[in-house]
């Protein structure tokens, strides 16, 4: 593998088309047998968990995995079609399991993949793991194209579906529910349709026939407009929409509004607090989440720290500061005490649990949370010079920081893949901030501007 090959991981693990680099079959099944050589496991056998989505790629990426994996030695056992919080959990339930691997590339189309690893503790690697592990990708020669097949797991989501169900409110509450579920042709057609009626709740399913193909297409939690028409049409309670491998949801209320990760931060907040399980008095969110989210936690006693973007980001920040609760706009939600990733079935339990705890509806509890008016502007630069290195740029993000005096928000920051400053604004006049935030784009044109 040329120099410029070797860096395999992103921010989500390794992702991309199926069938082209890194995703073609000598590198997956490489890759596979690095993560042996890489990750210790004393003077056991190596026992991998392997889990996967409904793509039509996803049987051959898991074979090449464990053609590698085995090869050095590893034991594989395949989980199948199931969430990536299932093969999380069963990670870090499983006394002999060095590692989880996910065959998903989430909300992404079906032409994309991925695969995500967790440690033997249910968490995902760090970077400095995954250097190590793409450094060992880069030295190995070609595998072959031998065969390896993965021991099957016959039973691998009832534990997890057991894990979850102590977290519900009760059967004889959850009996008044009536919610629609859009599975996005995903991993979680697998479970959620039965879980939530085992929950004792009236259940309607879509996006629950995968084709290998239609996986996140017109459905889910980036297209969750055919759930919103559906729970009006049916007059339910309200609707979770999952992404394809089951790590977010986005709740739709009784009116087909969208309720995002922001408000189901705010609300679940609210829960934890009342149960006496919000520790720290705190919760994570990303430098994107509203700063509206922030004013409505500190009138609520409740702290907000803030990381970048990515579920990652959060988990890391949530251990840092020991807070049980963080998440994303997007609907990744981590409920630490409960799991150590985003898990979307997870969080449209604790939505059901703050319902019942307050005996109000998802549009009341959200209503809490009022968003501010947010600009976005883009400069290209010719150069990612530090901004506070950048006399008058700083000067003139300060200058605005003051004027917005803990009502607004600025934030000023690179694109990790293009040559842009980007510049965020947030605050109660969208005339006001769109203002400051050309203000501030003028003097980077001026300063930086390509």
């Amino acid at each position: 593998m040329a120099e410029t090959d070797r860096r395999l991981f992103g921010t989500d693990g390794v992702r991309g088309t199926a069938g082209v680099s890194p995703l073609d079959p000598d590198t997956v099944a490489r890759l596979g047998a690095a993560v042996v050589r890489v990750l210790p496991h004393g003077t056991h056998r190596p026992h991998f968990l392997i889990g996967r989505d409904t793509r039509e790629s996803g049987p051959w990426i898991e074979a090449a995995f464990t053609r590698g994996a085995t090869a050095a030695g590893a034991l594989v056992t395949s989980l199948g079609v199931v969430p990536t919080p299932a093969v999380a959990y069963l990670t870090g339930a499983t006394d002999d399991v060095t590692a989880g691997i996910v065959i998903s590339a989430s909300h992404n189309p079906f032409a994309d993949n991925g695969i995500k690893i967790f440690s033997g503790h249910g968490v995902k690697f760090t970077e400095a793991v995954e250097r190590a592990i793409e450094a060992d990708v880069a030295q190995v020669a070609p595998l072959g194209n031998g065969q390896a097949a993965a021991h099957q797991h016959t039973a691998p989501l009832e534990a997890y579906a057991a894990h979850l169900r102590r977290w519900a409110p009760p059967p004889d509450w959850c009996a008044t529910v009536h919610v629609v579920l859009d599975c996005a042709h995903g991993a979680t057609t697998t479970i959620a349709p039965a879980l939530f009626a085992s929950l004792g709740c009236r259940v309607d399913v879509i996006g629950d026939q995968p084709s290998g193909r239609n996986i996140n297409e017109a459905c889910g939690s980036t297209h969750p407009e055919a759930l919103a028409a559906r729970v009006v049409a049916l007059g339910a309670t309200l609707g979770v929409a999952f992404d394809g491998d089951g790590d977010r949801a986005i709740v739709i209320d009784a009116e087909g509004r969208i309720v995002n990760g922001d408000a189901v931060l705010l609300l679940c907040a609210e829960a934890l607090a009342r149960e006496g399980r919000l520790r720290g008095d705190a919760v994570v969110a990303t430098v994107m989440s509203n700063i509206g989210l922030e004013l409505a936690l500190r009138a609520r006693g409740i702290g907000l720290v803030r990381c970048p973007v990515g579920d990652r980001h959060v988990a890391e920040a949530m251990q840092a500061h020991d807070l049980v609760l963080g998440g994303e706009q997007s609907g990744h939600i981590i409920f630490g005490d409960v799991l150590s990733t985003g898990d979307g079935l997870c969080t449209a339990i604790h939505v059901l649990r703050a319902m019942a705890s307050s005996g109000a509806s998802v549009a009341a509890l959200a209503s809490g949370l009022v968003s501010y008016p947010q600009v976005l502007l883009n400069v290209r630069v010719r150069e990612r010079r530090p901004v506070d290195t950048v006399p008058a740029l700083a000067a003139a993000i300060d200058e605005v920081a003051r004027q917005m005096a803990g009502q607004g928000r600025v934030l000023v920051r690179y694109s990790g893949t293009e040559p842009l400053l980007r510049i965020m604004l947030e605050g109660p006049d969208d005339a006001t901030i769109r203002r400051a935030a050309e203000a501030i784009a003028d003097v980077a044109r001026a300063t930086l501007g390509a």
